[in-house]
């Protein structure tokens, strides 16, 4: 049997979108290429959030090559609006800036802990004049090297 969009021509296994719908899948059904008979949720979830017909209408005005993108995008908005009915994936993206934002600042105290640390530990080369630049001084120091030729280790990058 010949393949068309994922399904087999003839099969009598309609796609997760006609199936859920209770409703005939022809062969150039919209929601077949992306809907596949194997996973109804995905289709159920999006179908919950924004309604078959809208669905239809967003798949048709895309082109074909755009279509797979915006189904999966549409699942994944699903999703996250089933999750948070109010900001959807946005309360995620949010959620996850903040974890950023507290880890930068966590890493940027753990970084001035270890220059602190480095400076008790090597006090006679931490301040002098030839291991500090202007340029040196805006950013933190991360690698601590061994000079031979100076005799002992060097707290700012090369």
């Amino acid at each position: 049997m010949k393949e068309h969009y994922g399904r087999k021509q003839g099969a009598s296994s309609p796609c997760a979108a006609c199936k859920l719908l209770r409703r005939r899948c022809v062969e150039d059904c919209v929601f077949s290429p992306y809907f596949p008979a194997n996973d109804p949720q995905k289709f159920a979830s999006v179908h919950k959030v924004f309604g078959a017909s809208n669905v239809n209408k967003m798949l048709q005005e895309l082109p074909v090559e755009q279509r797979a993108d915006a189904v999966t995008c549409m699942v994944y908005e699903a999703n996250a609006r089933i999750r948070d009915r109010v900001y959807g994936c946005v309360g995620a993206i949010s959620s996850l800036q903040h974890q950023v934002d507290a880890l930068q600042t966590q890493l940027a105290l753990v970084q001035a802990e270890v220059v602190q640390m480095r400076i008790r530990q090597f006090p006679s080369t931490a301040g002098s004049p030839e291991n500090c630049s202007p340029s040196s001084s805006k950013s933190l120091p991360n690698v601590v090297t061994h000079d031979r030729a100076n005799a002992g280790p060097s707290l700012w990058p090369r």
